[in-house]
């Protein structure tokens, strides 16, 4: 076993594929605990404080339920609770914090936050999303992989849509490490930043794995065991609809596109939440107004025995887990 203790998990880049591979190997193992009952309170008597300047349903609750779990108690602390970055700088929030808690979680805007916690805070730092990644959706989005569908090395996995934000990052930069064959379909307005993509070919050139962009949706999705999409329009970008959904409509996943694959087991994934029907408040404004009756994937798709976002969501409180439980 490699040794975790003390560190902080920023980016996937953080960690060697062996290192991931350990990650999974716990998750597995405490997923079991839980399945089982079996009490596993190895922190007991620790306290861990999660930052939120961003909203969350899975993140929130994943973090909260390890934590306790575990024997940790976590403090919330939401975006009018604390200073951070605006009475005071962020060095002396983590500093602060460090003193006080034996790890910290943030989810928010700015990776440089992220990373300014981590240099300063003394403890263990945890990405629970920032404009550039989502580390801990990823390590998610691998278990659920290998319970349905199988080892990771080699899999066709393929992201439709906006190729440029933070699960199109983290997700190239996972499947790099761990041998993938990785596609992001995407108009060529969204693919991701350049350097992001050589550095996933540099750990691809490592591993095996292969990295493909591109604007050809039916060509990138041949042969996929994995389709997966994100929302069109992340939390601040509101004002980028109009912009997004042009540019986004032929990118939708439907049933047509899952038949495009050739492959009649594979599965659709989705970090959630999604915009695939007209029953929430937000969804019913947007579909209104834009005469759409689903975004990024269909309800069709959503609720399909193809889908396996539930499944997902929930190996994010396992991910979670093993991630604090060997860092701390």
């Amino acid at each position: 076993m490699s040794d975790f203790k003390g560190r902080s998990l920023l980016t996937l880049a953080d960690y060697s594929p062996s290192e991931i591979r350990e990650l999974l190997d716990a998750s597995k193992k405490y997923k079991e605990l839980k399945k089982a009952g079996t009490p596993h309170r190895e922190h007991e008597g620790k306290s861990i404080a999660l930052l939120f300047e961003k909203n969350s349903t899975r993140t929130r609750c994943a973090f909260v339920v390890a934590a306790a779990d575990l024997g940790i108690h976590p403090e919330f602390l939401g975006k009018d609770d604390i200073q951070l970055g605006k009475k005071e700088t962020v060095e002396d929030t983590a500093k602060v914090l460090g003193r006080m808690f034996d790890g910290i979680e943030f989810r928010g805007f700015a990776h440089k936050t992220v990373e300014d916690l981590a240099q300063y805070a003394g403890v263990p730092v945890w990405n629970g999303l920032t404009d550039t990644a989502h580390p801990t959706q990823i390590l998610a989005d691998f278990l659920t992989i290998e319970e349905h569908v199988g080892a990771l090395r080699g899999i066709k996995m393929v992201f439709v849509g906006d190729g440029r934000n933070n699960m199109a990052n983290s997700l190239m930069e996972g499947a790099a490490k761990m041998g993938m064959d990785f596609r992001i379909a995407a108009p060529k307005e969204l693919h991701p930043d350049e350097a992001l993509v050589q550095k996933a070919r540099e750990y691809a050139g490592e591993t095996g794995a292969v990295i493909t962009i591109t604007d050809n949706l039916h060509e990138a999705v041949a042969g996929a065991d994995v389709i997966y999409t994100d929302v069109w329009v992340s939390m601040g970008e509101e004002a980028e609809y109009t912009k997004r959904i042009a540019l986004l409509k032929d990118y939708q996943v439907n049933m047509e596109l899952l038949r495009a694959t050739g492959n009649e087991n594979v599965k659709f994934m989705h970090c959630l939440p999604a915009f695939h029907d007209r029953l929430t408040a937000t969804g019913e404004k947007i579909f209104q107004e834009y005469g759409l009756e689903s975004m990024e994937v269909t309800d069709e798709v959503f609720r399909s025995s193809h889908s396996i976002v539930f499944d997902e969501a929930e190996n994010r409180m396992h991910t979670i887990k093993a991630v604090i439980a060997l860092t701390l």
